[in-house]
């Protein structure tokens, strides 16, 4: 298991600092998911990415919790944030997708099948929170 919190004013911060690249962090189809949120929910675009971005590190925590003793596959500095999506499907509920390298590691770090990801995702006032477990 895994789980992170983010606070929701400091996320926005960071998203409009200049020169950040908080932003290259999320992949196209969250950025156009969290804006298309923002504009029917009639709230900030941050919202949205700091519950995906609270989303995302939950899921790095419960893999790396599910490891054990065996070595982390990436570190905070090298992880490639973009291959883990934090998507909702067509009925609001949330997914985590996985492409690239992290895929292929998330995959290759286990014998026999591969867990099941799940996400719990929500914002209220001032914090975005995350919940991600993995299961056999």
């Amino acid at each position: 298991m895994g789980h992170d919190v983010v606070d929701i004013a400091a996320f926005a911060e960071q998203l409009t600092e200049p020169g950040t690249c908080m932003r290259a962090l999320f992949s196209v189809r969250e950025l156009r998911q969290a804006a298309e949120r923002a504009r029917v929910k009639n709230d900030g675009e941050a919202v949205h990415l700091a519950v995906k971005w609270a989303g995302k590190e939950a899921f790095l925590k419960a893999w790396c919790e599910a490891l054990g003793e065996k070595p982390y596959p990436f570190t905070l500095d090298d992880f490639p944030w973009r291959e883990v999506e934090i998507l909702d499907d067509s009925r609001g509920v949330p997914h985590v997708m996985l492409a690239g390298e992290v895929a292929q590691v998330f995959q290759t770090n286990y014998t026999g099948s591969i867990p099941v990801v799940h996400i719990s995702l929500s914002h209220d006032g001032p914090i975005a929170s995350a919940v991600v477990v993995l299961s056999d």
